[in-house]
């Protein structure tokens, strides 16, 4: 928190954003595009973004689509977001030295380009397109300019529901030294690249950005860019995946711990290529990252055009139900990471945490890298190995644990026994709900966020060693800056004494945002609950509400208890 008060807090993003994510270098014209799409919509399969890597320009100039592979770019858009999803488009840093390409005729003129060492002449590096030219994004006129290029009467073929990847950004040259600019290379004030190399990705995502946020008249739109390169405050820009991976196991083993470094880093909005970039894994790999990837912060399937087709259906039938629950199980839990993702947006708090941070004096948990945490809440222990169907966890022995699927709470540890030996089939992940928590989901399958906005609310509600517990739930309307003027609802949700409670702190939304996302719980369900009890009543009115409980699992479930997160309100039991 203190580092993020420095370099600064991360910015709201689109609730689409935190969304499954379906990419592959490349989705090779419309046709593919929208059959990828309409079998996502087949299987009811959910996803948000469909993404399109550099061979949907014009011979790899940004700002531009092929004619002849995407005549009809803002019909495909259309047909997207008639479905409630996006898309995104690559735009790198290099432009290609072409005399009749606009983008680089018009940097040339206005003098835009970083230089070379004389500071005489427009630096030529290759890239994708071949010989390029590299926009000085450490000059503030040139990132304005930048940024007036994502007008909708600017960058032709494109509409509201077309976002960005800025990748290569390092900046990445083929012929230059460690793969870079030679480090003498000078920007428009002369400075050489040595002292600003570090800061380019950043500024050109931010640029980037505000072009986003520029292109609306009214510049209420939250932008998404994911960027490739990042430095210390691109959290205020947008989402940093860790580049090109391999499908191995080794390369899975690796994400949580360079997840884990970038939150700590004050960059919560980070993830890696599910099922990995090159190569091509099997259905036990691909179904173990899935798992994986749906409890990490940024979720993006990702392909090399080399590999083979991986979308999910691709694997088979029954491997197709697994990453399909997979997904379902991340879209159930968006409201919670909606909610973490405001609080790293007010407070600095990374939302996906190494155990130690949740646990700073149990020192067992200081190495820990293999397992984390969302929030302080759930706690997970992805399959990262071949074969596996029994695994060692280690369970923070300060708190109770319950598993999320059979919400049975698991034998307590201590600090000399830490570890359970838990199950985990190919259909299962290790995640366990922290004692002492409440947190909510929506539970009815969508096939987008947008598609979610109204829907109820579930809350679960597991109960620590003195029968108490507290959560969080946090919404806006999910799109707008208008939660910066006090557009938004919190609430408190807090279980003592037999009694649950929730308690608006802010309650900012309009009477439509209101009306469209009512807010409204359908079912709570609450783990560790000892005794059966003799009613379940609404206080504020009185009224006796229907429940039935487990005794096997000692979990209670109200049903239809007809309240809302944007009132106040109090369950006796």
């Amino acid at each position: 928190a203190q580092y993020a008060s420095l370099t600064g807090k991360l910015e709201m993003m689109p609730m689409f954003a935190l969304g499954y994510h379906q990419c592959r270098w490349n989705y090779k014209d419309e046709r593919d595009v929208l059959q990828v799409h309409a079998k996502f919509e087949e299987l009811d399969y959910p996803y948000d973004v469909l993404w399109l890597d550099i061979e949907h320009t014009n011979g790899k100039r940004y700002f531009t689509w092929d004619k002849g592979l995407f005549p009809n770019p803002i019909s495909m858009q259309n047909t997207l977001s008639d479905q409630g999803r996006k898309m995104v488009t690559i735009i790198d840093p290099h432009m290609k030295r072409d005399d009749h390409y606009h983008i680089h005729k018009e940097a040339t003129k206005k003098g835009l380009y970083v230089r070379d060492k004389t500071g005489t002449k427009d630096f030529d590096g290759w890239c994708w397109p071949g010989s390029s030219s590299y926009l000085d994004f450490t000059d503030a006129g040139v990132r304005d300019w930048w940024a007036s290029q994502f007008a909708f009467d600017t960058y032709e073929g494109s509409t509201p529901s077309l976002y960005v990847w800025n990748d290569m950004n390092e900046p990445s040259v083929f012929n230059g030294p460690e793969v870079s600019m030679q480090k003498d290379l000078l920007n428009l004030k002369g400075v050489e690249h040595r002292e600003w190399h570090n800061i380019y990705g950043m500024l050109f995502q931010r640029a980037t950005a505000e072009g986003l946020v520029m292109r609306h008249a009214e510049k209420n739109e939250r932008p998404f860019v994911l960027s490739r390169a990042f430095f210390a405050g691109s959290q205020k820009y947008g989402a940093i995946w860790t580049g090109d991976n391999t499908a191995t196991w080794e390369h899975l083993q690796s994400t949580a711990p360079m997840l884990l470094s970038l939150n700590i880093g004050a960059l919560s909005f980070v993830g890696a290529d599910v099922g990995g970039f090159f190569g091509n894994p099997n259905a036990e790999l691909m179904t173990r990252w899935m798992q994986a990837g749906a409890y990490q912060p940024f979720f993006r399937g990702h392909a090399h055009h080399d590999s083979q087709r991986r979308e999910p259906w691709m694997f088979g039938e029954e491997t197709l139900h697994r990453l399909r629950r997979s997904a379902i199980a991340r879209y159930a839990l968006l409201p919670y990471f909606y909610t973490l993702f405001h609080e790293a947006s007010t407070t600095g708090m990374p939302v996906m945490r190494p155990l130690w941070m949740q646990y700073p004096t149990e020192e067992i948990l200081f190495p820990i890298d293999d397992e984390w945490l969302i929030g302080s809440d759930l706690l997970i222990k992805p399959v990262v190995e071949p074969g596996v169907t029994k695994m060692k966890v280690l369970f923070p022995p300060a708190d109770r644990w319950y598993d999320v699927d059979t919400m049975e709470r698991m034998p307590s540890t201590t600090v000399e026994i830490p570890e359970l030996v838990v199950d985990c089939p190919l259909d299962k992940i290790p995640v366990y709900q922290r004692g002492g928590s409440i947190i909510p989901r929506k539970l009815r399958l969508r096939r987008s966020t947008q598609m979610m906005i109204a829907d109820p609310y579930t809350l679960f509600v597991a109960l620590d060693g003195n029968g108490r517990a507290t959560g969080r739930m946090y919404t806006d309307d999910e799109h707008s800056f208008d939660h910066k003027s006090g557009r938004y609802a919190s609430a408190l949700l807090e279980m003592a004494t037999g009694q649950l409670s929730n308690s608006v702190s802010h309650q900012g939304l309009t009477e439509l945002d209101a009306s469209l996302n009512p807010g409204m719980i359908e079912r709570i369900v609450i783990m560790g609950f000892e005794t059966e009890p003799s009613s379940a009543v609404l206080t504020t009115t009185g009224a006796k509400l229907q429940f039935l409980y487990e005794q096997d699992a000692n979990v209670l479930v109200v049903r239809k208890p007809n309240v809302s997160m944007l009132d106040n309100w109090s369950i006796q039991f």
